[in-house]
């Protein structure tokens, strides 16, 4: 496995800023965002696609410090019933880039629909009653999401290049069920990009997550999150709260180590449940702690997973007798 860097955790820095913390953390594997939810602070993806010769120097600028580029992420909701096509056309300028530099992988989310034609809202629907959930649950996915994600997938395809989904909250895909459900409709094209802060803050143990997901994980974010449980004894998991308020909510993105139970152990077995479950690529470190300096929880996190990493592959092997 190999320490990564998603950019973002470093928007507030210039390209050339994020590349020079890059490497004196020793870290030379960069996801760089391309819109969506991002204000894409270190690339332009539709000049980066239409400028052959500003692409050329973009990729020269990183091959010169020895970096490479893991993935590029287009998250953002590309199903939203007023905003969408916005987010669709970053995902598809995406996919080319991704093609154009010859990355393999597009990070994103499912999206998230409306809960009927015609509503300006997504709807996410996390319980099975009343009984009109099952009906926005059947307009959702097999009106919008499937007959989109049978497109994208086309295009991917054609494009050498994997989607790698997070599932995330307030998506229509947002744990394993949801996300097994698009791969076998769509096929392997679809897999996950595990984020284990989320099924942390939704209750679910990150490592039988990646037991779970055996052969179907395409990308992995190392990203943590602590639940603050005198709010989550009293109200449990679910908040509006926004992360400025981070005193108040029932849980926050926090910096490895910071958040779920066992610490360091837990990232140990975490990536010993991901190498047995088939992926040994890049951990992109998304920091987004509010209550740490960006680039001070960059260097505790790095400094963590460099302590757990499993960087050589397994070697061991019982005597024959």
């Amino acid at each position: 496995m190999r320490i990564g860097l998603l950019t973002d955790s470093l928007s507030a820095y210039s390209l050339d800023e994020v590349v020079d913390s890059a490497e004196a953390l020793g870290v030379f594997e960069l996801e760089f965002c391309t819109g969506g939810w991002s204000q894409a602070p270190h690339v332009d993806v539709f000049e980066l696609v239409s400028d052959d010769a500003l692409r050329a120097e973009f990729e020269a600028r990183l091959a010169d410090r020895g970096m490479r580029i893991s993935a590029l992420n287009a998250n953002g909701n590309q199903l939203h019933p007023v905003t969408g096509p916005q987010v669709d056309a970053v995902v598809r300028a995406t996919v080319e880039l991704a093609s154009l530099l010859e990355v393999p992988t597009v990070v994103l989310m499912s999206g998230l629909p409306g809960g009927a034609a015609g509503e300006r809202t997504p709807n996410w629907i996390t319980t099975s009653w009343p009984p009109e959930t099952q009906t926005i649950l059947d307009y959702q996915w097999n009106e919008v999401a499937l007959p989109y994600w049978a497109g994208l997938a086309e295009l991917g395809r054609s494009r050498a290049v994997r989607f790698a989904v997070e599932m995330h909250g307030q998506q229509l895909v947002y744990n394993a069920s949801s996300l097994l459900r698009l791969r076998r409709e769509v096929g392997d094209i679809v897999g996950a990009n595990l984020d284990p802060s989320h099924p942390m803050w939704q209750g679910a143990d990150p490592r039988q997550l990646a037991r779970a997901l055996t052969g179907a994980i395409h990308h992995v974010h190392a990203k943590d999150a602590r639940l603050q449980h005198p709010q989550v004894d009293v109200d449990g998991v679910l908040g509006t709260q926004p992360p400025e308020e981070a005193a108040e909510r029932p849980w926050n993105y926090v910096t490895l180590g910071q958040g779920y139970p066992g610490g360091q152990q837990f990232w140990a077995q975490f990536l010993a449940d991901l190498r047995a479950a088939g992926y040994d690529g890049v951990l992109s470190i998304e920091h987004e702690d509010v209550l740490m300096d960006a680039l001070e929880g960059v260097e505790q996190s790095v400094a963590l997973l460099r302590s757990v990493l499993p960087s050589k592959p397994p070697s061991w092997r019982p005597a024959e007798i």
